[in-house]
Protein backbone atom coordinates (compact mmCIF):
# COMPACT_ATOMS: atom_id res chain seq x y z
CA UNK A 1 0.00 0.00 0.00
CA UNK A 2 1.33 3.41 -0.94
CA UNK A 3 1.08 6.29 1.51
CA UNK A 4 2.30 9.86 1.59
CA UNK A 5 3.42 11.97 4.52
CA UNK A 6 0.11 13.73 4.94
CA UNK A 7 -1.91 12.52 7.94
CA UNK A 8 -5.27 11.02 7.03
CA UNK A 9 -8.28 13.03 8.13
CA UNK A 10 -11.21 10.68 8.69
CA UNK A 11 -12.96 13.21 10.88
CA UNK A 12 -13.82 15.30 7.81
CA UNK A 13 -16.91 13.08 7.49
CA UNK A 14 -18.35 14.87 10.53
CA UNK A 15 -20.90 17.26 8.98
CA UNK A 16 -23.34 19.52 10.81
CA UNK A 17 -26.95 19.17 9.57
CA UNK A 18 -28.31 21.95 7.32
CA UNK A 19 -31.47 23.11 9.11
CA UNK A 20 -31.06 26.90 9.48
CA UNK A 21 -32.22 29.83 7.33
CA UNK A 22 -30.76 33.33 7.08
CA UNK A 23 -33.25 34.80 9.56
CA UNK A 24 -32.01 32.28 12.15
CA UNK A 25 -28.56 33.81 11.82
CA UNK A 26 -30.09 37.28 12.06
CA UNK A 27 -31.80 36.27 15.32
CA UNK A 28 -28.45 35.02 16.65
CA UNK A 29 -26.90 38.42 15.82
CA UNK A 30 -29.43 40.15 18.08
CA UNK A 31 -26.91 39.23 20.76
CA UNK A 32 -25.08 42.42 19.81
CA UNK A 33 -27.87 44.89 20.73
CA UNK A 34 -28.29 42.91 23.96
CA UNK A 35 -24.60 43.40 24.72
CA UNK A 36 -24.99 47.12 23.93
CA UNK A 37 -27.61 47.45 26.66
CA UNK A 38 -25.07 46.05 29.13
CA UNK A 39 -22.23 48.43 28.18
CA UNK A 40 -24.01 51.57 27.01
CA UNK A 41 -23.92 53.41 30.33
CA UNK A 42 -20.16 53.07 30.78
CA UNK A 43 -19.51 54.41 27.28
CA UNK A 44 -21.77 57.46 27.80
CA UNK A 45 -20.19 58.15 31.18
CA UNK A 46 -16.69 57.96 29.71
CA UNK A 47 -17.27 59.65 26.35
CA UNK A 48 -20.33 61.84 26.76
CA UNK A 49 -23.60 61.14 24.97
CA UNK A 50 -22.55 62.51 21.59
CA UNK A 51 -19.08 60.99 21.91
CA UNK A 52 -20.59 57.56 22.65
CA UNK A 53 -23.09 57.81 19.76
CA UNK A 54 -20.45 58.82 17.22
CA UNK A 55 -17.92 56.27 18.42
CA UNK A 56 -20.47 53.42 18.46
CA UNK A 57 -21.39 54.40 14.90
CA UNK A 58 -17.72 54.49 13.81
CA UNK A 59 -17.15 51.10 15.41
CA UNK A 60 -20.19 49.71 13.61
CA UNK A 61 -19.08 51.18 10.26
CA UNK A 62 -15.76 49.37 10.70
CA UNK A 63 -17.70 46.22 11.55
CA UNK A 64 -19.89 46.69 8.47
CA UNK A 65 -16.84 46.77 6.18
CA UNK A 66 -15.23 43.82 7.94
CA UNK A 67 -18.36 41.68 7.83
CA UNK A 68 -19.03 42.53 4.19
CA UNK A 69 -15.65 40.98 3.40
CA UNK A 70 -16.68 37.85 5.29
CA UNK A 71 -19.55 37.33 2.83
CA UNK A 72 -17.09 36.23 0.14
CA UNK A 73 -15.07 34.12 2.57
CA UNK A 74 -18.16 32.39 3.94
CA UNK A 75 -19.24 31.50 0.40
CA UNK A 76 -15.75 30.12 -0.34
CA UNK A 77 -15.91 27.73 2.62
CA UNK A 78 -19.59 26.81 2.99
CA UNK A 79 -18.84 23.58 4.87
CA UNK A 80 -16.63 25.18 7.55
CA UNK A 81 -18.15 25.77 11.00
CA UNK A 82 -15.25 27.74 12.43
CA UNK A 83 -16.41 31.16 11.29
CA UNK A 84 -13.74 33.83 10.95
CA UNK A 85 -11.10 31.74 12.71
CA UNK A 86 -11.54 29.16 9.96
CA UNK A 87 -11.02 31.81 7.27
CA UNK A 88 -7.87 33.01 9.04
CA UNK A 89 -6.55 29.45 9.24
CA UNK A 90 -7.18 28.83 5.54
CA UNK A 91 -5.36 32.02 4.56
CA UNK A 92 -2.34 31.74 6.84
CA UNK A 93 -1.72 28.00 7.33
CA UNK A 94 0.73 27.74 4.38
CA UNK A 95 2.65 30.87 5.36
CA UNK A 96 2.62 30.91 9.18
CA UNK A 97 0.90 27.71 10.38
CA UNK A 98 0.84 28.59 14.09
CA UNK A 99 -1.40 31.59 13.37
CA UNK A 100 -4.29 29.14 12.84
CA UNK A 101 -4.47 28.10 16.52
CA UNK A 102 -3.82 31.69 17.57
CA UNK A 103 -6.88 32.83 15.66
CA UNK A 104 -8.95 29.86 16.81
CA UNK A 105 -8.26 30.20 20.53
CA UNK A 106 -8.42 33.98 20.37
CA UNK A 107 -11.86 33.79 18.80
CA UNK A 108 -13.18 30.94 20.94
CA UNK A 109 -12.31 32.19 24.43
CA UNK A 110 -14.48 35.33 24.67
CA UNK A 111 -17.47 33.55 23.14
CA UNK A 112 -16.84 30.35 25.07
CA UNK A 113 -16.72 31.86 28.57
CA UNK A 114 -19.85 34.02 28.29
CA UNK A 115 -21.97 31.48 30.16
CA UNK A 116 -20.00 32.13 33.35
CA UNK A 117 -20.02 35.91 33.01
CA UNK A 118 -23.67 36.40 32.12
CA UNK A 119 -24.82 33.51 34.31
CA UNK A 120 -23.23 35.28 37.27
CA UNK A 121 -24.86 38.57 36.25
CA UNK A 122 -28.23 36.82 35.96
CA UNK A 123 -27.81 35.50 39.50
CA UNK A 124 -26.96 38.96 40.82
CA UNK A 125 -30.04 40.45 39.12
CA UNK A 126 -32.33 37.75 40.55
CA UNK A 127 -30.88 38.24 44.02
CA UNK A 128 -31.08 42.04 43.87
CA UNK A 129 -34.64 42.20 42.56
CA UNK A 130 -36.41 39.31 44.31
CA UNK A 131 -34.17 37.75 46.98
CA UNK A 132 -32.14 40.57 48.59
CA UNK A 133 -31.94 38.71 51.92
CA UNK A 134 -30.06 35.75 50.40
CA UNK A 135 -26.60 37.05 51.32
CA UNK A 136 -25.03 33.76 52.47
CA UNK A 137 -21.69 32.55 51.12
CA UNK A 138 -19.79 29.29 51.39
CA UNK A 139 -16.06 29.07 50.66
CA UNK A 140 -14.18 25.82 50.21
CA UNK A 141 -10.64 26.62 49.18
CA UNK A 142 -10.71 28.20 45.73
CA UNK A 143 -14.39 27.31 45.27
CA UNK A 144 -16.94 29.97 46.23
CA UNK A 145 -20.68 29.40 46.47
CA UNK A 146 -23.46 31.90 47.05
CA UNK A 147 -27.06 32.42 46.01
CA UNK A 148 -26.13 34.25 42.77
CA UNK A 149 -23.57 31.56 41.94
CA UNK A 150 -26.18 28.82 42.36
CA UNK A 151 -28.56 30.71 40.06
CA UNK A 152 -25.71 31.09 37.57
CA UNK A 153 -24.91 27.37 37.72
CA UNK A 154 -28.57 26.52 37.12
CA UNK A 155 -28.62 28.81 34.08
CA UNK A 156 -25.42 27.23 32.71
CA UNK A 157 -26.79 23.68 32.95
CA UNK A 158 -30.19 24.66 31.49
CA UNK A 159 -28.61 26.33 28.45
CA UNK A 160 -26.20 23.43 28.06
CA UNK A 161 -29.18 21.07 27.98
CA UNK A 162 -30.99 23.20 25.39
CA UNK A 163 -27.98 23.09 23.07
CA UNK A 164 -27.55 19.34 23.59
CA UNK A 165 -31.08 18.69 22.30
CA UNK A 166 -30.37 20.23 18.90
CA UNK A 167 -30.24 23.37 16.79
CA UNK A 168 -33.99 23.72 16.21
CA UNK A 169 -34.75 23.73 19.95
CA UNK A 170 -31.91 26.19 20.46
CA UNK A 171 -33.32 28.46 17.75
CA UNK A 172 -36.77 28.35 19.36
CA UNK A 173 -35.29 29.75 22.58
CA UNK A 174 -33.24 32.26 20.58
CA UNK A 175 -36.40 33.63 18.97
CA UNK A 176 -38.17 33.91 22.32
CA UNK A 177 -35.30 35.77 23.96
CA UNK A 178 -34.76 37.96 20.88
CA UNK A 179 -38.43 38.94 21.04
CA UNK A 180 -38.02 39.81 24.72
CA UNK A 181 -34.99 41.95 23.84
CA UNK A 182 -37.09 43.95 21.37
CA UNK A 183 -39.28 45.22 24.24
CA UNK A 184 -36.65 47.41 25.96
CA UNK A 185 -34.97 48.13 22.62
CA UNK A 186 -38.19 49.54 21.15
CA UNK A 187 -38.88 51.53 24.29
CA UNK A 188 -35.37 53.03 24.32
CA UNK A 189 -35.41 53.94 20.61
CA UNK A 190 -38.94 55.30 20.12
CA UNK A 191 -40.49 56.37 23.44
CA UNK A 192 -37.96 59.11 24.33
CA UNK A 193 -38.72 60.90 21.03
CA UNK A 194 -42.24 61.66 22.27
CA UNK A 195 -41.30 62.54 25.84
CA UNK A 196 -40.84 66.13 27.03
CA UNK A 197 -37.78 65.12 29.08
CA UNK A 198 -35.79 64.12 25.99
CA UNK A 199 -32.94 66.62 25.66
CA UNK A 200 -30.31 65.36 23.20
CA UNK A 201 -28.69 68.81 22.99
CA UNK A 202 -27.73 68.52 26.67
CA UNK A 203 -25.45 65.60 25.85
CA UNK A 204 -21.73 66.33 25.76
CA UNK A 205 -18.58 65.43 23.83
CA UNK A 206 -15.70 64.40 26.09
CA UNK A 207 -13.10 63.75 23.41
CA UNK A 208 -10.63 66.49 22.57
CA UNK A 209 -6.99 66.72 21.53
CA UNK A 210 -4.48 63.88 21.46
CA UNK A 211 -5.71 62.48 24.77
CA UNK A 212 -9.22 62.33 23.37
CA UNK A 213 -7.98 60.49 20.27
CA UNK A 214 -6.17 57.98 22.47
CA UNK A 215 -9.26 57.48 24.59
CA UNK A 216 -11.39 57.03 21.46
CA UNK A 217 -9.11 54.30 20.08
CA UNK A 218 -9.10 52.48 23.42
CA UNK A 219 -12.89 52.60 23.50
CA UNK A 220 -13.03 51.28 19.94
CA UNK A 221 -10.99 48.34 21.26
CA UNK A 222 -13.58 47.76 24.00
CA UNK A 223 -16.55 48.24 21.65
CA UNK A 224 -15.16 45.78 19.11
CA UNK A 225 -16.53 42.82 21.06
CA UNK A 226 -20.05 44.15 20.56
CA UNK A 227 -19.92 45.57 17.03
CA UNK A 228 -17.71 43.03 15.25
CA UNK A 229 -19.79 40.25 16.75
CA UNK A 230 -22.22 40.37 13.83
CA UNK A 231 -19.85 37.83 12.29
CA UNK A 232 -21.60 35.21 14.42
CA UNK A 233 -23.85 34.71 11.36
CA UNK A 234 -20.88 33.28 9.43
CA UNK A 235 -20.14 30.64 12.08
CA UNK A 236 -23.32 28.80 11.09
CA UNK A 237 -22.58 28.82 7.33
CA UNK A 238 -22.32 25.03 7.26
CA UNK A 239 -25.78 24.72 8.86
CA UNK A 240 -27.74 27.02 6.54
CA UNK A 241 -29.95 25.31 3.97
CA UNK A 242 -28.36 27.52 1.33
CA UNK A 243 -24.92 28.39 2.76
CA UNK A 244 -24.09 31.01 0.12
CA UNK A 245 -27.33 33.00 0.03
CA UNK A 246 -28.33 32.56 3.68
CA UNK A 247 -24.94 33.59 5.06
CA UNK A 248 -24.72 36.75 2.95
CA UNK A 249 -28.30 37.76 3.75
CA UNK A 250 -27.83 37.20 7.48
CA UNK A 251 -24.60 39.23 7.63
CA UNK A 252 -25.98 42.13 5.57
CA UNK A 253 -29.24 42.37 7.53
CA UNK A 254 -27.55 42.09 10.92
CA UNK A 255 -24.81 44.63 10.19
CA UNK A 256 -27.20 47.26 8.82
CA UNK A 257 -29.69 46.77 11.67
CA UNK A 258 -27.00 47.09 14.34
CA UNK A 259 -25.51 50.16 12.65
CA UNK A 260 -28.79 51.99 13.12
CA UNK A 261 -29.38 50.76 16.68
CA UNK A 262 -25.89 51.54 17.94
CA UNK A 263 -26.02 55.15 16.77
CA UNK A 264 -29.60 55.93 17.77
CA UNK A 265 -29.85 54.39 21.27
CA UNK A 266 -27.10 56.52 22.89
CA UNK A 267 -28.90 59.65 21.65
CA UNK A 268 -32.47 58.63 22.50
CA UNK A 269 -31.93 56.88 25.82
CA UNK A 270 -28.94 59.03 26.80
CA UNK A 271 -30.84 62.22 26.01
CA UNK A 272 -33.78 61.06 28.10
CA UNK A 273 -31.93 59.71 31.14
CA UNK A 274 -29.35 62.50 31.26
CA UNK A 275 -25.61 62.12 31.66
CA UNK A 276 -25.67 62.89 35.39
CA UNK A 277 -27.99 59.95 36.11
CA UNK A 278 -25.99 57.67 33.84
CA UNK A 279 -22.66 58.60 35.45
CA UNK A 280 -24.17 57.96 38.90
CA UNK A 281 -25.28 54.44 37.96
CA UNK A 282 -23.96 53.37 34.52
CA UNK A 283 -24.87 49.70 35.02
CA UNK A 284 -28.59 49.90 35.79
CA UNK A 285 -29.69 53.46 34.95
CA UNK A 286 -31.97 52.12 32.21
CA UNK A 287 -34.19 50.35 34.76
CA UNK A 288 -35.39 53.69 36.09
CA UNK A 289 -35.66 55.07 32.54
CA UNK A 290 -37.82 52.12 31.49
CA UNK A 291 -40.17 52.69 34.43
CA UNK A 292 -40.48 56.42 33.65
CA UNK A 293 -41.14 55.79 29.97
CA UNK A 294 -43.69 52.99 30.33
CA UNK A 295 -44.96 53.12 33.89
CA UNK A 296 -43.98 49.48 34.31
CA UNK A 297 -42.14 48.40 37.43
CA UNK A 298 -38.49 47.47 37.76
CA UNK A 299 -39.39 43.77 37.77
CA UNK A 300 -40.55 43.96 34.16
CA UNK A 301 -37.30 45.57 33.11
CA UNK A 302 -35.20 43.03 35.02
CA UNK A 303 -37.09 40.19 33.35
CA UNK A 304 -36.43 41.77 29.94
CA UNK A 305 -32.77 42.19 30.83
CA UNK A 306 -32.48 38.55 31.92
CA UNK A 307 -34.11 37.53 28.65
CA UNK A 308 -31.50 39.51 26.70
CA UNK A 309 -28.71 37.92 28.76
CA UNK A 310 -30.11 34.48 27.95
CA UNK A 311 -29.93 35.42 24.27
CA UNK A 312 -26.26 36.37 24.69
CA UNK A 313 -25.53 33.07 26.40
CA UNK A 314 -27.50 30.93 23.94
CA UNK A 315 -25.73 32.49 20.99
CA UNK A 316 -22.34 32.30 22.68
CA UNK A 317 -22.54 28.61 23.52
CA UNK A 318 -23.84 27.72 20.04
CA UNK A 319 -21.13 29.81 18.35
CA UNK A 320 -18.19 28.74 20.50
CA UNK A 321 -19.07 25.02 20.46
CA UNK A 322 -19.07 25.02 16.67
CA UNK A 323 -15.75 26.85 16.55
CA UNK A 324 -14.16 24.33 18.90
CA UNK A 325 -15.73 21.47 16.92
CA UNK A 326 -14.20 22.80 13.70
CA UNK A 327 -10.80 23.28 15.39
CA UNK A 328 -10.85 19.63 16.45
CA UNK A 329 -12.00 18.47 13.02
CA UNK A 330 -9.17 20.40 11.34
CA UNK A 331 -6.51 19.28 13.84
CA UNK A 332 -5.97 22.77 15.26
CA UNK A 333 -6.67 21.40 18.73
CA UNK A 334 -7.28 17.90 20.12
CA UNK A 335 -9.25 15.99 17.51
CA UNK A 336 -11.65 14.37 19.97
CA UNK A 337 -13.71 17.60 20.20
CA UNK A 338 -14.38 17.40 16.44
CA UNK A 339 -17.12 14.80 16.90
CA UNK A 340 -20.92 15.00 16.59
CA UNK A 341 -23.50 12.98 18.50
CA UNK A 342 -26.48 11.20 16.94
CA UNK A 343 -28.44 14.46 16.69
CA UNK A 344 -25.67 16.24 14.83
CA UNK A 345 -24.64 18.25 17.91
CA UNK A 346 -20.94 18.91 18.77
CA UNK A 347 -21.48 17.47 22.23
CA UNK A 348 -17.80 17.05 23.15
CA UNK A 349 -17.13 20.71 22.40
CA UNK A 350 -20.16 21.57 24.54
CA UNK A 351 -18.77 19.43 27.36
CA UNK A 352 -15.49 21.35 27.29
CA UNK A 353 -17.41 24.62 27.52
CA UNK A 354 -19.53 23.30 30.38
CA UNK A 355 -16.47 22.45 32.46
CA UNK A 356 -14.75 25.74 31.58
CA UNK A 357 -17.71 27.88 32.60
CA UNK A 358 -18.49 26.00 35.80
CA UNK A 359 -14.87 26.38 36.92
CA UNK A 360 -14.78 30.07 36.00
CA UNK A 361 -18.04 30.74 37.83
CA UNK A 362 -17.26 28.98 41.13
CA UNK A 363 -13.61 30.05 41.28
CA UNK A 364 -13.54 33.56 39.80
CA UNK A 365 -17.26 34.28 40.34
CA UNK A 366 -17.20 37.26 37.97
CA UNK A 367 -14.52 36.54 35.36
CA UNK A 368 -14.70 39.98 33.74
CA UNK A 369 -10.92 40.11 33.44
CA UNK A 370 -10.86 37.07 31.15
CA UNK A 371 -13.84 38.24 29.08
CA UNK A 372 -12.61 41.78 28.55
CA UNK A 373 -9.09 40.54 27.96
CA UNK A 374 -10.59 38.18 25.40
CA UNK A 375 -10.77 41.21 23.13
CA UNK A 376 -7.05 40.79 22.55
CA UNK A 377 -7.52 37.43 20.87
CA UNK A 378 -10.86 38.40 19.35
CA UNK A 379 -9.53 41.45 17.49
CA UNK A 380 -6.40 39.49 16.55
CA UNK A 381 -8.65 36.85 14.95
CA UNK A 382 -10.32 39.59 12.92
CA UNK A 383 -6.92 40.98 11.87
CA UNK A 384 -5.90 37.57 10.55
CA UNK A 385 -9.26 36.92 8.85
CA UNK A 386 -9.54 40.33 7.15
CA UNK A 387 -5.92 40.26 5.96
CA UNK A 388 -6.57 36.67 4.92
CA UNK A 389 -9.06 37.96 2.36
CA UNK A 390 -6.23 39.70 0.43
CA UNK A 391 -3.95 36.67 0.83
CA UNK A 392 -6.56 34.27 -0.55
CA UNK A 393 -7.14 36.55 -3.53
CA UNK A 394 -3.39 36.39 -4.21
CA UNK A 395 -2.70 32.73 -3.35
CA UNK A 396 -5.90 31.19 -4.77
CA UNK A 397 -7.00 33.48 -7.61
CA UNK A 398 -8.85 30.67 -9.40
CA UNK A 399 -10.57 29.20 -6.35
CA UNK A 400 -14.37 28.96 -6.62
CA UNK A 401 -16.02 32.11 -5.24
CA UNK A 402 -19.82 31.82 -5.43
CA UNK A 403 -19.93 35.41 -4.18
CA UNK A 404 -17.07 37.52 -5.54
CA UNK A 405 -16.82 41.06 -4.21
CA UNK A 406 -15.46 43.87 -6.42
CA UNK A 407 -11.66 44.13 -6.60
CA UNK A 408 -11.84 47.37 -4.59
CA UNK A 409 -12.39 45.21 -1.50
CA UNK A 410 -8.77 44.03 -1.65
CA UNK A 411 -7.27 47.44 -0.76
CA UNK A 412 -10.20 47.97 1.59
CA UNK A 413 -9.28 44.77 3.44
CA UNK A 414 -5.70 46.02 3.80
CA UNK A 415 -6.92 49.39 5.13
CA UNK A 416 -9.26 47.68 7.60
CA UNK A 417 -6.40 45.43 8.73
CA UNK A 418 -4.32 48.52 9.53
CA UNK A 419 -7.22 50.06 11.47
CA UNK A 420 -7.73 46.85 13.47
CA UNK A 421 -4.00 46.58 14.22
CA UNK A 422 -3.96 50.15 15.55
CA UNK A 423 -7.00 49.38 17.71
CA UNK A 424 -5.33 46.19 18.94
CA UNK A 425 -2.01 47.76 19.89
CA UNK A 426 -3.37 50.98 21.40
CA UNK A 427 -6.33 49.30 23.10
CA UNK A 428 -4.50 46.32 24.56
CA UNK A 429 -1.83 48.56 26.10
CA UNK A 430 -4.18 51.23 27.40
CA UNK A 431 -7.62 49.85 28.21
CA UNK A 432 -7.03 50.52 31.93
CA UNK A 433 -8.16 54.12 31.28
CA UNK A 434 -11.70 52.83 30.73
CA UNK A 435 -11.72 50.90 34.02
CA UNK A 436 -11.89 47.56 32.17
CA UNK A 437 -8.55 46.09 33.24
CA UNK A 438 -4.79 46.48 33.05
CA UNK A 439 -1.47 44.72 32.66
CA UNK A 440 -2.56 41.60 34.60
CA UNK A 441 -5.47 40.98 32.21
CA UNK A 442 -3.17 41.47 29.24
CA UNK A 443 -0.79 38.85 30.68
CA UNK A 444 -3.66 36.38 31.15
CA UNK A 445 -4.73 36.79 27.53
CA UNK A 446 -1.21 36.29 26.18
CA UNK A 447 -0.79 33.15 28.32
CA UNK A 448 -4.03 31.59 27.08
CA UNK A 449 -3.16 32.30 23.45
CA UNK A 450 0.31 30.81 23.94
CA UNK A 451 -1.21 27.66 25.46
CA UNK A 452 -3.43 27.26 22.39
CA UNK A 453 -0.38 27.40 20.12
CA UNK A 454 1.47 24.84 22.28
CA UNK A 455 -1.54 22.48 22.18
CA UNK A 456 -1.66 22.80 18.37
CA UNK A 457 2.06 22.00 18.18
CA UNK A 458 1.51 18.86 20.28
CA UNK A 459 -1.40 17.69 18.09
CA UNK A 460 0.52 18.31 14.87
CA UNK A 461 3.58 16.48 16.18
CA UNK A 462 1.49 13.50 17.24
CA UNK A 463 -0.37 13.45 13.91
CA UNK A 464 2.95 13.32 12.04
CA UNK A 465 4.13 10.48 14.23
CA UNK A 466 0.92 8.55 13.62
CA UNK A 467 1.13 9.23 9.88
CA UNK A 468 4.65 7.83 9.78
CA UNK A 469 3.38 4.67 11.44
CA UNK A 470 0.36 4.45 9.11
CA UNK A 471 -2.22 5.03 11.88
CA UNK A 472 -5.12 7.49 11.79
CA UNK A 473 -4.86 10.71 13.82
CA UNK A 474 -7.63 10.09 16.36
CA UNK A 475 -7.95 10.93 20.04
Amino acid sequence: MTTDNRPPAPLQTEVLPRKMRWFDGFAMAMTMPAALVATLGASIAGLGGWGAAVLWAISMVIALGVNWIYIELAAMFPDASGGISGYAAEAWKRRVPWLAPLAGVGYWLPWGSNLATYGSLTGLLVQSQWFPDQQWTYDMGPVHLSFPILIGLAVIFILYGINIIGVRVTMAFVYVTAAILMVPLTVFVIFPLFNADWAPMDLTWKLSGFEGLHTAIVWLYVMAWTTLGVEVCATFASEYRDPVKDTSRAIRASALFCLGVFFIVPLTLGGFAGEAAIEADPSTFFVESFSRLTGAGASVMVLCLIGSLLLVMLTSVADASRVLFNMGKEGITVRSVGKLNGRGVPVRALNVMLVLNVVLLVVLQQPLAIIVTGNLGYILAHVLAVSGFALLRKDRPDAPRPIRLPDAFVPLSIALTVVLVVMLVVGATGFSITGYGGILELGIAVSILAFGVLLWWFVQRRDRALADSGAAPTD
